[in-house]
């Protein structure tokens, strides 16, 4: 009998193998990497019972993602409405599903939200580099060749496995999803928030930002009105995750899971993780 596993019939424009990323390697140079989306990508596990750091598929939207099943396997998907369908069925987020041998799962577009996790029984079986399975375009380490590089077409997913017994969302619950197109950030200011001119900390707080078309896993650009630091560069340092850094254009970016591991531009502080 062959090893059960989904095949890739279409390559989507993102997807990664994702677990809760690299801790302690920092000095090393390495990013943290992981799960963008920490609480979407617990629940999928969650949901089929699986530890909640097994690795699961980040898929970043859809991009007609197209999987083939070998066998029947329960998977789980949460996180973003990517209009994924099972042979032309609809699926709704935040659930588990039975996909039988020979069906066909597909991830068109973004309804709602930007990437959804897919778990696997067990989680997804790849090598681990460095303690963590999850993708690291940067470094080029993780995945399933080991490369950091997003599925291919070709590419065959096979998991674990487990006996464990499914679970559904308890009556009521609802998994945060962004109810418009604006979004509140709560942040946390720093010690080198005082370097900023008052007016710029009230532009700051007080003036809306869009998401500029550069953001990615490393860092989410930010544009609006300039901020200004009296800082021209600091003492390359650690950054945390969510750190939130001016550059000299004044316009600040969010550091992701993908982020460089020091770095010499001033920062107002770091959001928070919820």
């Amino acid at each position: 009998m062959s090893q059960p596993m989904l095949t890739v019939k279409q390559a989507g424009p993102l997807a990664l193998i994702q677990d809760a990323g690299r801790f302690g390697v920092g000095h090393l140079g390495v990013t943290q990497g992981g799960a963008a989306d920490w609480i979407a990508f617990r629940w999928a596990n969650w949901l089929l019972g699986n530890p909640l750091e097994s690795a699961a598929l980040e898929i970043v939207m859809g991009g007609n993602l197209t999987l083939v099943a070998n066998s029947d396997v329960r998977l789980a998907l949460t996180g973003a409405d990517l209009a994924a369908t099972l042979d032309g069925q609809p699926l709704a987020p935040n659930d588990s599903f039975m996909m039988q041998a020979g069906q066909t799962l597909v991830f068109r577009q973004p309804k709602k939200g930007l990437r959804a996790y897919l778990a696997f029984p067990g989680g997804l079986d790849a090598p681990e580099v460095l303690g963590s399975q999850a993708c690291t375009a940067r470094e080029q380490i993780g995945g399933l060749h080991e490369d950091g590089k997003p599925l291919k077409t070709g590419d065959q997913l096979t998991w674990k496995g487990s006996s464990a017994t499914p679970r559904q969302l308890p009556q009521g619950t609802q998994l945060p999803l962004p109810d418009s197109e604006e979004t509140v950030l709560d942040m946390v200011l720093g010690s080198q928030a005082a370097h900023f001119a008052g007016r710029s900390l009230f532009d700051a707080f007080n003036q809306p930002w869009t998401v500029d078309q550069r953001a990615d896993r490393m860092g989410i650009r930010l544009t609006g009105k300039a901020l200004n630091s009296r800082l021209g560069g600091i003492v390359s340092e650690g950054i945390p995750l969510g750190a939130v850094q001016i550059p000299p254009d004044g316009q600040p970016i969010i550091l992701m899971n993908d982020r460089q591991t020091i770095g010499g531009y001033p920062r107002l502080g770091a959001l928070t993780p919820m």
